[in-house]
């Protein structure tokens, strides 16, 4: 093995130092992966060869790095290793489940009528269905969520950071907190103890399951990401900034809408997108409160309406797993535009000095 050999500089300790050839990291893991892969079938385990690959790869590593290049450079080579294989591990069950779910749902997707048909007639071999009432009843829920979340949570972010100062912001901040975490199960349980109280009081029927109840079990987890999103990008914004305005002779409230907001506006815009990302996936509260249907519902304010999750979890359920696929695979894509549309608004409205 050739090594290369580099002067230090002058000034900075003696003799040469010496490398270890661009070629040795390859060689490495080549040489590991057939090691890996004989383990592998002689063993008849996977998990043997991944183990014999690591061992013989950090063997190789830590033996050259340290015998050639010395304990400084052998030390990092060795920590670079470990990092780049911790994030190759990270990476590899996150491809494996976007390969997984494409092959098994790329062609249920694609058919006829999955976008426009429902699942009424279902039992009938002949019959074309669909997630098309699934895909309305999350698109009316989730947009009747952000309705609702979206305000509540940048007001609350607001108080809290340019007037909350006192007792009161400490209790909102500390229920904000524990919304957080709740689990989802019981934001559905929340909404549908409330919401039969709210029909019978508005409408004289306590009605148990539709959209509503379920835009509401929604709300209850998405508010506190909203708050805490946004309250760090308007606790981002410089000071200078807010008193140069008050030096105007502006006032706080126009100080909050002019400069502030407008300020956090790409951080606070991106944020929301990626809270809709979060509960847009969201099964076991729309389970409780906005129940199955198989027929289009429009009016979110009566009778019970499909999502995407819980038509995933139903059609798997019930042995029709390409179905169940095709919905996950559609999932997936949403989540997906919905992140990338955060990150071009993040970048597309940021200061000109960040972008």
């Amino acid at each position: 093995m050739s090594v290369a050999e580099v002067k230090s500089p002058q000034g900075i300790g003696s003799g040469t130092q010496k490398y270890l050839p661009k070629w040795f990291t390859p060689a490495a893991i080549a040489v590991s992966l057939v090691v890996g892969v004989v383990v592998a079938q002689m063993a008849g385990s996977g998990i043997g060869g991944v183990l014999a690959f690591l061992a013989v790869y950090f063997v190789l590593v830590i033996g050259f790095g340290y015998g050639v290049e010395g304990r400084r450079y052998g030390a990092d080579r060795m920590m670079t290793s470990v990092i780049t294989g911790t994030f190759i591990a990270a990476v590899v069950p996150l491809v494996s489940l976007l390969w997984t779910v494409i092959v098994h749902g790329w062609t249920r997707m694609t058919a006829t009528g999955f976008f426009t048909a429902t699942t009424a007639g279902q039992s009938d071999p002949n019959a074309i269905t669909g997630a098309g009432h699934a895909i309305v009843g999350t698109l009316l829920i989730t947009t009747t969520t952000a309705l609702i979340a979206v305000p509540l949570g940048i007001l609350t972010a607001v108080y809290l950071v340019e007037y909350g100062r006192g007792p009161i912001a400490r209790v909102i901040t500390f229920m904000v907190d524990i919304m957080t975490g709740i689990p989802s199960i019981v934001a559905g349980l929340f909404a549908a103890a409330m919401i039969p109280m709210i029909n019978q009081a508005l409408f004289g029927q306590a009605q148990f399951k539709n959209g509503f109840a379920g835009a509401i079990a929604l709300v209850v987890l998405m508010t506190p990401i909203v708050v805490r999103n946004t309250e760090e990008m308007l606790r981002l914004v410089p000071n200078e900034l807010r008193e140069a305005s008050y030096a105007l002779g502006v006032t706080k409230a126009g100080t909050i809408v002019r400069v502030v907001l407008r300020t956090a506006v790409s951080g606070i815009v991106s944020g929301v997108f990626i809270a809709v990302a979060r509960v847009i996936g969201e099964s076991a509260p729309l389970m409780i409160t906005a129940g199955t249907t198989d027929y289009y519902n429009y009016n979110i304010f009566q009778d019970q309406m499909y999502t995407l999750p819980v038509y995933v979890y139903n059609q798997y359920t019930a042995g029709n797993s390409e179905a169940a696929w095709g919905g996950a695979l559609l999932l997936i894509l949403i989540v997906l535009i919905l992140n990338l549309l955060a990150r071009w608004i993040a970048k597309r409205f940021a200061p000109a000095g960040e972008k």
